[in-house]
């Protein structure tokens, strides 16, 4: 049983994602913030914990570049769940005292990976052409920065916009876009419109889209209006029925929902770690007859290299890429990455993969996200 941290009333909208709060939280998301059910095959159970015995003897350079074991690092790193995947079985998992491994877990941008998976399943099905406009799909975007460019610019992240990826904004055009998602608290005298409306009020930024990658949120919120419209159904239910039953991930997985029902598909989802070593599996195994073979090959395409070469998330893959919404880390794995420490990792060649979710205090900590990564290299060199 998870150890209780706090009374359930002294977590509110305004400290949801802050610790020591967020150590509850990010698995009751949608006690917090409304939600729409993403339904899985059987509705979650418990699974037999394994523990790290696999993985004993793992040592590699943590924080403070100082040596450091699996069991104390995922400690120090403020994890809540591990989850290993060898050729499709799991080896290892680890659970912290207050993590519950079958509720929920919020991913924040892991989800932008699962809905560009999402997007091929549908461009393959011929219910979405990533090469036309996006005002094709979702016409309210005339007169944004989003009115030239195509679904595949969108789902790239080489749309040129007027707008700053700040996590910690108190006062500006963040926070003020996070308010019209529903997770922050209104400002009475400054209300934000809903989630669409923001959206579609973002201006252009300089230059041409396609020439340099820009990680942006809000184009994701907008891809998921755009894979709603080609589908004509609900994202939450396109997730269910396309992707989440069909890699039988056992567990119902949430996402969050604006004042008017529209979802968070930038980082509002929320699922169980093994069901994501299962979403990392399928891409593991180029789409498993799920995603098209083609599609899943073009993540290690490099063909945006340029683009990302201009962009502004050089610094952890320098060698890297990113395609769909999924980064290629230059020496051959994939990854899907959301902030406070969110990960699935790919390492093709040694049939691995990692699923880590965290409530990291920072969002966004490069020299913690280093080591992590020298984790996994550690991890897939077993």
């Amino acid at each position: 049983m998870p150890e209780l941290l706090f009374n359930r009333a002294d977590v509110t909208l305004a400290n949801w994602r802050t610790v020591p709060y967020s150590r509850w939280s990010f698995e009751h998301v949608s006690e917090i913030v409304p939600s729409a059910i993403i339904p899985g095959t059987r509705g979650g159970k418990a699974a037999e914990p394994i523990g790290l015995s696999a993985l004993s003897g793992i040592s590699f350079t943590g924080l403070k570049d100082a040596p450091s074991s699996l069991s104390d690092f995922l400690t120090e790193s403020e994890t809540d769940e591990l989850v290993v995947m060898k050729d499709g079985r799991v080896i290892a998992d680890w659970s912290a005292p207050h993590s519950d491994p079958t509720r929920p877990h919020i991913i924040f941008s892991v989800s932008k990976s699962l809905t560009g998976l999402l997007g091929g399943i549908l461009a393959h099905r011929g219910l979405l052409s990533f090469e036309s406009r996006i005002s094709r799909y979702v016409p309210e975007v005339a007169g944004s920065a989003y009115a030239d460019a195509t679904v595949q610019q969108l789902i790239d992240m080489e749309i040129s916009v007027d707008f700053v990826e700040s996590y910690l904004d108190t006062s500006g055009g963040f926070e003020r876009y996070r308010r019209s998602t529903g997770w922050n608290p209104e400002k009475p005298g400054d209300p934000a419109p809903d989630l669409k409306t923001f959206i579609c009020g973002i201006g252009k930024g300089a230059g041409s889209h396609g020439e340099r990658h820009a990680y942006r949120s809000p184009n994701t919120d907008l891809a998921g209006i755009v894979l709603e419209r080609a589908a004509g159904a609900w994202f939450a239910a396109l997730l269910s029925d396309h992707l989440w039953k069909a890699i039988g991930a056992e567990a119902n997985a949430m996402v969050t929902v604006d004042r008017i029902g529209t979802a968070r598909a930038a980082g509002g989802i929320s699922a169980t770690a093994r069901d994501l070593a299962l979403v990392g599996e399928l891409v593991r195994r180029r789409g498993a007859g799920i995603v098209s073979e083609d599609f899943i090959a073009d993540f290690w395409s490099r063909k945006r290299r340029e683009a990302w070469k201009n962009g502004d998330q050089l610094e952890l893959f320098p060698e890297g890429s990113y395609r769909n919404y999924w980064y290629e880390t230059g020496v051959g794995e994939l990854a899907a990455i959301g902030i406070h420490g969110q990960w699935i990792w790919i390492h093709p060649e040694r049939e691995t993969v990692i699923v880590k979710l965290s409530s990291q205090r920072l969002p966004v900590d490069p020299a913690l996200d280093h080591a992590i990564v020298r984790m996994m290299w550690a991890i897939c060199s077993l």
